[in-house]
């Protein structure tokens, strides 16, 4: 049994498997329509959400499975219930455990117990869906990955993180440009840079946006994660540098922006850009559904192909 906790725990072969059935899925819907027929998957989510609920719930009613969805007010894991009772009453109903948490240790936790995949939908230090879903978004419009250079701009978080894991494996070059203090967390941009040195990538970061030109895919994300309380005018400062607008989509070169979203216009980026040509940010959002079923059913239905 497989779980996605991370994407450092899959191959390039497994990544680039599950981004192909997410192009078929995306493309022929009609042929999976029953992949998941039977079939249950609970959503768990100590954290609100839009994207990462729905995709979810209308992606496995699109395979004909069924979604559970459960809130923090059902009681949030560890505090009404052990992780350990959860994931272990859950396995006896369910097919899959989806979860979207605070805190790595929970999902960890709950791997020891469950007899069923437990899914990351994102938690304080990885958001592989999201990942899958910007490097899918990235190839519909790049044959080849490994000629493909991204740029993420702002805060380093999770998304950041995955951003760099999932370069580092299909041999992409990932740059994230940071203000100083809050930079991607240490350890994973090792394990990154371990893992690019397997594959050819290059993953870097730096805090200097002059040393970014000649580059495809622009990135950003809120400057204040979820759960932050920080407003975002005490950070204005620090962050406005790195404000994806059209002079600096001019100035780098970039043909594509995306943003994981949901997204503080004209903050972290510009209304102009974000509704603009090189916008595939509603593409980006789409693609979360298909790659998820194809993560879905990569670790259900192990036969599907």
């Amino acid at each position: 049994m497989q779980h996605l906790l991370s994407l450092k725990d899959y191959s390039k072969q497994q990544i680039e498997q599950i981004l192909s059935l997410a192009k078929d899925l995306k493309a022929n819907p009609a042929k999976y329509a029953d992949a998941l027929k039977g079939k249950s998957v609970v959503t768990l989510f100590e954290k609100p959400s839009l994207r990462t609920r729905v995709t979810f719930d209308i992606g496995i009613n699109r395979l004909g499975g069924h979604a559970v969805y459960l809130d923090s007010q059902n009681g949030a894991m560890g505090s009404r219930e052990t992780v350990q009772d959860f994931a272990a009453n859950l396995s006896r109903w369910s097919d899959a455990i989806v979860a979207r948490v605070y805190e790595h240790q929970t999902l960890v936790e709950m791997t020891k117990y469950a007899q069923v995949p437990v899914i990351n939908s994102l938690c304080n230090l990885y958001h592989p869906c999201q990942a899958l879903a910007d490097f899918m978004t990235i190839a519909e419009h790049h044959e080849d990955l490994s000629k493909m250079h991204l740029v993420y701009v702002g805060d380093g978080n999770n998304v950041t993180n995955s951003l760099l894991l999932a370069g580092a494996i299909l041999g992409s070059t990932v740059t994230a440009v940071c203000p100083r203090g809050h930079n991607v967390d240490a350890q994973i941009l090792k394990e990154a840079e371990a893992l690019a040195a397997v594959s050819g990538a290059r993953v870097r970061v730096t805090d200097n946006l002059d040393e970014v030109e000649g580059i495809d895919v622009l990135y950003t994300d809120t400057w204040v994660s979820m759960g932050d309380e920080t407003p975002l005018e005490q950070v204005k400062e620090i962050f406005m540098p790195y404000q994806i607008n059209q002079a600096m989509l001019d100035k780098t070169g970039a043909k594509q922006v995306l943003h994981c979203q949901p997204a503080h216009r004209e903050w972290e980026i510009t209304s102009e850009v974000m509704d603009g040509p090189a916008s595939f940010i509603l593409d980006q959002a789409e693609n979360r559904m298909h790659v998820q079923n194809a993560v879905l059913l990569t670790l259900i239905n192990r036969d599907i192909h």
